[in-house]
């Protein structure tokens, strides 16, 4: 089923969340162990991460430095299959822009659609650690928008093989990243609003948030995005913090802030363990929040670890 259906199916918040493949080498079996303690909880789709290649510079034994590429998660498309077939839950692989050509997107798009999953999250993803700016890769999507028309196109039976015969349409739902506060490359709100604006004017279906940590900040994104005509559902993204860390961490790495109380008793903990029990407290009483005020969905972000989510949803739900 398409989450777009789930979601307007639906007279209750539903419960989501998201997975990253396994790192090359390693098996199935922890993102196994990660579904089989949330399964009880009725989990309605669970998103599978993408990631791009990576540049690595490796030193040889006589001193040479050789630049590598390399992909650290491999296998999005089989793992989200697999997912799938085991469990008949539905799963939103996410398509990215950065590391991938129009091509290859295509291609893994006619692979999604015949094992039946036709749910994608599309994103424009991160640019090379290397360089300062956003590069698409050769015959790449710029951003996501772009993105979301090529999917939408399929919809339409549309191939970048314009002379196809017999060319069959897929149905593809397609959920789109938003930002609270903001992606850190925007020069501001209105503008960053008006690229998620034109998303949505090209076909996508739905919303999932960035994470935040102050649900003040996300209602007033929402009544933003209805004053600006986005009326799409607009999904909550919810990330329990785990490590000390976290503190610092994720306002530099995602461009968000931390309410002065979370910081404050962040910054009270000894070790990794004490962050974990406050980051889940806090994440438990924004998930009761946003419940009572019948958000479409919430999506928490496990990032592999599945304890902390299980106490939140068995306290929400």
């Amino acid at each position: 089923m398409n989450v777009i259906d789930i979601i307007n199916n639906s007279d209750k918040t539903v419960f989501s969340f998201e997975l990253l493949p396994p790192l090359k080498g390693n098996d199935a079996g922890k993102i196994y162990r990660t579904i089989e303690s949330l399964v009880d909880f009725d989990p309605k789709y669970i998103n599978i991460t993408t990631h791009r290649d990576e540049m690595v510079f490796i030193e040889s034994a006589d001193g040479t430095i050789e630049k590598r590429t390399v992909r650290k998660r491999p296998g999005t498309v089989a793992i989200a299959a697999a997912i799938q077939h085991k469990y008949d839950i539905p799963v939103v692989p996410h398509i990215l822009c950065g590391g991938f050509s129009k091509s290859e997107t295509e291609h893994v798009l006619i692979d999604l659609n015949f094992m039946g999953i036709n749910n994608v999250l599309a994103l424009r993803g991160d640019g090379l650690k290397t360089d300062h700016i956003f590069k698409p890769n050769s015959d790449g999507h710029a951003n996501a928008t772009q993105l979301v028309e090529q999917i939408v196109n399929l919809r339409n039976g549309k191939y970048l093989e314009s002379d196809l015969k017999n060319s069959a349409p897929m149905n593809f739902c397609v959920g789109v990243a938003g930002y609270p506060e903001k992606h850190f490359e925007a020069p501001n709100f209105e503008t960053d609003l008006n690229y998620l604006k034109q998303k949505i004017e090209t076909g996508a279906d739905y919303i999932v948030t960035q994470m935040f940590f102050d649900n003040q900040v996300y209602y007033d994104f929402v009544d933003k995005c209805r004053a600006a005509g986005i009326n799409v559902p607009i999904i909550p993204g919810i990330k329990p913090i785990n490590l000390q860390n976290q503190l610092t961490v994720l306002p530099k790495l995602f461009s968000i802030n931390l309410p002065q109380e979370l910081a404050t008793e962040l910054a009270k903990c000894k070790n990794n363990d004490d962050a974990k029990v406050v980051g889940t407290e806090w994440a438990i009483h924004q998930s009761k929040d946003l419940v009572t005020h019948n958000v479409p969905s919430l999506h928490i972000y496990t990032y592999g670890v599945s304890d902390n989510t299980r106490k939140i949803i068995k306290a929400v739900f």
